[in-house]
């Protein structure tokens, strides 16, 4: 109860600037991180502190479950080797290019801490992501695949953190070993989530529940899902994402979901999707004063020049790794346009627009 009050007003102001952010033309994520960090900077507020088992088992199975849920099935299975490479080979290309940054321009810092700080930092936000894209004119396939991704980098960085972590605790750091550890995580944590998306499918099967029933245990299964996962040492995160695409895949089948189900499920959703998103972002700006005081004062500007420099190298791999692939793409399409000519056939000839390569990038 201790901090009861102050949630109810950080709640209080993110549902304000929530609807004030559209007028601004402003991601709300961004408006209300900068609000977060002014309020930190209040003389004797008091301070929340975010204890991570909290945000990883409370906040983020629906946060990601929503987005996993929305997002098009048959359109992420169109795009799945893109979002495949961008979510498993950007994420480690973007770790290995922060760690060595991270190394050489932060003062004795180890290898393994270097490593550490680029699994914290290589993946995009998921939520962030789509609350950007809101306000921006993309392609369908595009939006997919940003969303795609946003949705399935948090797993592979999270598991690369898991590993990087236990080698700065002592542990003995082996390729292969780690690789094996790696593949087992994301595909028991795969595994777990269709197990409990079936079970559900099968349970709406069997019973004949009500709409209210149906959606509150929709609610429940990523959470679940999350839970059992971390348990047994598997991605909680990748466990949620495809619980939540299996679900998408059946959601407008007339025999489990009614008409009425699936409205009062979106309802649903959209205020539980609010409502966290807005406590999220603002504690996470509340958390940056709090940071500043625990940074010594001859360390700031360096940390800061620091922090330029490694925002800069992940941008930069980031442009680099999808132009990379949109030259291997339009290789591929102009193969086949080459091919399709000879054949007097041309129906079939596919463009990719820069303008996407650089969006995604």
């Amino acid at each position: 109860m201790e901090y009861y009050h102050l949630i109810l007003f950080l709640l209080a102001i993110a549902i304000a600037l929530t609807a004030v952010a559209p007028r601004l033309m402003l991601p709300y994520p961004i408006l209300l991180m900068v609000a977060g960090i002014l309020l930190g900077f209040i003389p004797h507020l008091v301070y929340i502190p975010i204890d991570p088992n909290i945000v990883f088992l409370i906040f983020l199975p629906p946060l990601l479950y929503d987005a996993s849920i929305n997002i098009s099935f048959p359109d992420f299975k169109a795009h799945i080797k893109t979002i495949s490479m961008l979510a498993v080979a950007m994420v480690f290309i973007t770790i290995i290019a922060i760690a060595l940054v991270a190394r050489y321009v932060i003062p004795d810092i180890s290898w393994p801490v270097a490593f550490v700080i680029g699994a914290i930092l290589s993946p995009p936000d998921a939520v962030a992501a789509s609350a950007i894209m809101k306000n921006v004119n993309l392609p369908h396939s595009t939006k997919t695949i940003l969303e795609g991704e946003s949705l399935v980098n948090d797993a592979s960085a999270l598991t690369a953190y898991r590993i990087a972590l236990a080698v700065v605790a002592g542990g003995a750091f082996v390729l292969w070993e780690a690789a094996l550890e790696f593949v087992i995580i994301l595909c028991g944590g795969a595994l777990i989530g269709l197990i409990l998306a079936y079970l559900f499918l099968k349970l709406l099967e069997k019973v004949k529940f009500s709409s209210t029933a149906t959606v509150s245990l929709n609610i429940l299964l990523p959470f679940v899902a999350c839970q059992i996962a971390e348990s047994l040492e598997l991605s909680g995160v990748l466990a949620v994402v495809i619980s939540g695409l299996a679900i998408s895949r059946k959601m407008h089948n007339d025999r489990l979901f009614s008409g009425v189900t699936i409205v009062q499920a979106k309802s649903v959703w959209s205020v539980i999707i609010y409502v966290l998103n807005g406590l999220i972002f603002i504690l996470i700006g509340l958390e940056f004063p709090q940071a500043l005081q625990e940074i010594p004062e001859h360390s700031f500007v360096p940390l800061i020049l620091s922090s330029f420099a490694i925002f800069v190298i992940a941008l930069a791999i980031r442009i680099l790794v999808i132009f990379e692939r949109k030259y291997r793409l339009d290789k591929i399409h102009n193969l086949k346009a080459k091919h399709h000519k000879n054949s007097g056939d041309t129906s079939h000839m596919m463009t990719i627009d820069w303008k996407n390569a650089l969006v995604i990038g």
